[in-house]
């Protein structure tokens, strides 16, 4: 990415129930630089796996991914735009995505119906990342439809943001978001962990790949610490220390299940155009998620507990 120390930080998955505003640029009224470039990198064919799961709270982003059709199952808990274009972007269609959502009557599961009747890989699972019930029932309807072949794919997208700055925090609104933003997609992989184990030991592949199982956590170039100083203007304390904590979880994670046969990596997807990426935002959700699932295609034992922005460059802790 090329741009000025000022324009160069992309706030990546700022999508949420807390308000639209910009955090790319400090100033309230607008953007006085341009941003980085848009991928250009190809679809490969071999991207995707054959079960996938993706997670959704935010707006955008995970309905694109939902909607890629890919040879693969996977689920996602809450976004509208992005899982919108992911589902359409990935040829040949996935065996089964299941796409979750909170309330399959709102607006964002709405959309996810729309995408289920014009895909019929897709179906569409009830999911609220901080209702452990929820989870639980989710991952019995998801493994009722598998059967015994388990879950390649799962991808957790769940998250909320918070402008909360020193003076404005609350202790409360902190505490909302990191039981969505990490306990939240922790809890997730721990219910999914038994079919997640036999997808790993059913496909006959070795090492740690998402077309054996694989656990991809979106995250944020927000929450990493080594970047925190280039970007002083926007603390956002609660989103920011969520993602860091968050990312700290996905290297555990790593260390803990690839003896398994499980994948584990944070992904940054940019700063998209989605409900809360707002049009201000300088990547298209289509570009974001075609250069995400050619990340997945390259991933392996090397990869597994790495964080990698949506063109596949390493980003600091």
């Amino acid at each position: 990415m090329s741009g000025s120390p000022r324009s160069s930080w992309d706030p990546g998955s700022i999508w949420g129930r807390r308000g639209t505003r910009c955090w790319h640029c400090p100033s309230p009224h607008g953007c006085p630089e341009p941003h980085p470039g848009l991928c250009r990198a190809p679809l490969h064919a071999k991207q995707a796996a054959t079960l996938p799961c993706v997670t959704a709270r935010r707006r955008g982003w995970g309905h694109g991914c939902a909607g890629s059709e890919r040879p693969g199952d996977r689920v996602q808990p809450r976004h509208r735009a992005g899982a919108r274009a992911a589902a359409r972007r990935q040829p040949p269609a996935p065996q089964h995505i299941f796409a979750t959502c909170r309330d399959p009557e709102g607006p964002g599961g709405k959309a996810l119906q729309e995408l289920a009747a014009q895909h019929s890989s897709i179906k569409l699972v009830q999911l609220d990342t901080v209702n452990l019930s929820s989870i639980q029932s989710a991952m019995q309807t998801v493994g009722n439809h598998l059967k015994d072949r388990g879950l390649n794919l799962l991808i957790n997208n769940a998250g909320i943001s918070s402008h909360a700055t020193l003076c404005s925090l609350d202790s409360q609104e902190m505490l909302d978001v990191f039981a969505t933003n990490v306990v939240g997609p922790l809890q997730v992989v721990k219910e999914f962990l038994p079919l997640l184990e036999q997808a790993a030991k059913g496909t006959g592949k070795e090492g740690l790949s998402c077309s054996r199982a694989a656990v991809i956590n979106i995250s944020s170039k927000l929450g990493s610490i080594g970047l925190c100083l280039r970007v002083p203007e926007a603390p956002m304390y609660p989103y920011r220390a969520s993602k860091a904590a968050q990312n700290m979880v996905t290297r555990c994670l790593a260390v803990e299940l690839q003896d398994k046969g499980i994948l584990c990596m944070a992904i940054h997807p940019g700063w998209v155009k989605t409900d809360m990426g707002t049009q201000e935002a300088p990547l298209p959700v289509e570009h974001s998620v075609r250069g995400i699932l050619t990340v997945l295609a390259s991933l392996s034992q090397d990869t597994s507990g790495a964080f990698l922005d949506w063109e596949g460059n390493s980003l600091p802790w």
